[in-house]
């Protein structure tokens, strides 16, 4: 029986559970008042739910019961590696990457509706950080230092949780690319074997896949900062999961196969970040500097800027798993 038959299932079930919670949690959003309203640099003019959050995490959680159920048909009829040196063996790290994703969502639901300060949210994307790295999953780099491990890691995950916030500026813009940057994660991991890996990219993908439509070309419900900072995180962590550098593949240049899947939102967080510290602003008050914003100035539509966006990342994603 091939494992590769999992990562589809997998994929499925979280697209279809997250797609299908959408409308319960648009519900809920209009009754509790978590709702965008049109305002500065917005192109809507009604107010829209920020449901898109609670949609993708629904959609993990749903696909990763399905695929812990998958694991456990599958290891009956003797498929090596895929829960014995899986899911069976990595089950803490598992727990806590989840838990992380909660605290994500949670810090980026209390922003939605109480406007953090950026002191108080930095604090708690730190903290999930520091979780997540405690919990066994961090960086090396070929330092043998578990204090450089520990900082690498914090600072990546915090780099990509709001290179991936910045970009939330477009219809359709950051779940796209999440659903891009987790895909390519995935066939990276499952081309080299690393089964849970590839599983739960495959997860994460099919959950932001699942609410994709709901987002683009016209929205129906925005991802908001809870769904911003989940996808941030989840390409973050997915990003350090993978060996990329083993006995079967030994080339250490590979350890930059990330920065290139990611390559078009750290790019523009760099871009913007440089611009509003030569301007003298704060690096995180927004503003309309982004690239899809310069694409729209300079006459693309917002689905055309967006979809260029999109290709720009599928093209440096497929060059990064081509130089594998």
């Amino acid at each position: 029986m091939n494992v590769a038959a999992v990562y589809p299932a997998v994929c499925l079930s979280a697209a279809l559970a997250s797609a299908a919670s959408v409308p319960f949690w648009r519900r809920w959003c209009r009754r509790t008042g978590v709702m965008d309203d049109p305002g500065h640099r917005k192109i809507h003019t009604d107010p829209i739910p920020l449901a898109g959050g609670m949609a993708v995490m629904t959609g993990l959680l749903v696909g990763l019961l399905a695929g812990t159920v998958v694991a456990f048909a599958f290891s009956r009829f003797k498929v090596a590696g895929l829960f014995e040196y899986g899911l069976g063996a990595r089950a803490v790290q598992v727990f806590s990457l989840v838990a992380g994703g909660l605290g994500m969502l949670w810090i980026g639901l209390r922003d939605d509706t109480s406007d953090l300060r950026p002191a108080v949210k930095f604090g708690g994307q730190l903290a999930v950080a520091l979780l997540v790295a405690s919990a066994g999953v961090r960086i090396t780099l070929f330092v043998h230092s578990v204090f450089f491990s520990y900082t690498i890691t914090v600072l990546w995950i915090l780099t990509v949780v709001n290179a991936v916030n910045f970009m939330d500026n477009m219809n359709g813009l950051c779940a796209g690319l999440g659903v891009i940057g987790a895909g390519c994660f995935g066939l990276i991991a499952a081309g080299q074997g690393q089964y849970l890996v590839a599983s739960m990219a495959f997860l994460a993908a099919g959950a932001l896949l699942g609410f994709l439509p709901f987002n683009f070309p016209r929205a129906s419900a925005f991802l908001g900062d809870a769904g911003s900072h989940l996808t941030g995180y989840l390409l973050a962590v997915l990003a350090i999961l993978p060996h990329y550098y083993t006995a079967r593949h030994p080339r250490r240049l590979a350890v930059l196969t990330p920065l290139l899947v990611l390559a078009v939102p750290l790019a523009d967080m760099v871009w913007v970040v440089l611009l509003r510290w030569r301007k003298g602003q704060p690096f995180y008050v927004g503003d309309t500097n982004h690239l899809s914003h310069r694409l729209v100035r300079r006459g693309l539509s917002l689905v055309r800027a967006v979809v260029l966006i999109w290709l720009l990342a599928a093209g440096a994603g497929t060059l990064a798993i081509v130089l594998q």
